[in-house]
């Protein structure tokens, strides 16, 4: 049996301040990029401050968000995925993801949203994952239309980015419909 975290290309592992490093790179080499995550932000100081340990966490069990980090099975940092809007009452969650220029069109990425949500849908209960796509990004829309999400909508004017206003396309996949898609997989 291979590890929960760990496919045939790619395993996920929690996040450390040394990740940082070749995001950081990535967002100096490639800053109109990050308009793909977010939005283009200002320029970021080549270090971060360290956490402040002191400030006050959930209690365990209560924060089901988590920022993994996607390497290639040789220890190479290839991108990352981060959980938010985790709702355990609802079952419901989302995520980002991003790849590292030099290892995008390789399948990580896939395997990657796969691993989380057997993860989250078979270790934590959860229900449906939600995802949102902006509406320039018609990889990611072709991406997750393979993996398994269906488009169940689209937020019209939601993102300002390359001097116009762009839609957000909203995707989802129900616990049930991965499980359907992926039994033969698992």
């Amino acid at each position: 049996m291979t590890h929960m975290f760990e496919g045939k290309l790619v395993r996920l592992r929690a996040s450390d301040p040394a990740d940082d490093q070749p995001f950081g790179e990535w967002a100096r080499n490639y800053p109109d990029e990050e308009r793909f995550l977010d939005e283009i932000h200002f320029p970021r100081p080549r270090t971060r401050a360290p956490a402040d340990e002191s400030a006050p966490k959930p209690p365990a069990g209560e924060n089901e968000n988590f920022q993994f980090t996607i390497e290639t099975l040789s220890g190479e940092t290839a991108g990352a995925i981060h959980i938010h809007h985790a709702n355990r009452h609802n079952g419901t969650f989302m995520y980002g993801i991003a790849l590292l220029p030099d290892h995008r069109r390789k399948g990580y990425a896939a395997e990657a949203i796969r691993l989380v949500l057997n993860y989250y849908f078979n270790e934590r209960r959860y229900q449906k994952c939600n995802v949102e796509v902006f509406g320039f990004n018609p990889g990611s829309a072709r991406l997750h239309e393979a993996v398994g999400f269906t488009l169940e909508g689209r937020l019209r004017r939601m993102i300002y980015s390359m001097g116009a206003y762009h839609d957000v396309l909203c995707y989802g996949i129900t616990d049930e419909e991965f499980r359907q898609r992926n039994q033969d997989q698992r």
